[in-house]
């Protein structure tokens, strides 16, 4: 998966999945996606903090959509 393929298909409230090299390093419910820069927030499910997630460096998996 490309970064223009993960943030295109990403949105706000998206459940995504961040992995590398098969390790989860992060997961959580997306709160921004800036797609110029190609970079996406989420607050994270462990530890309740904000994280910036590079889908150049990680394999991003989206796991559910938003919540309606």
């Amino acid at each position: 998966m490309t970064a223009q393929t993960a943030t295109a298909k990403i949105q706000v409230d998206d459940y995504i999945q961040a992995w590398h090299n098969g390790k989860l390093f992060h997961q959580g419910r997306v709160t921004d996606v800036v797609r110029s820069l190609e970079l996406i927030w989420i607050l994270d499910a462990d530890t309740g903090v904000r994280k910036l997630l590079d889908p150049e460096a990680l394999e991003i998996v989206r796991i559910g959509g938003p919540h309606k």
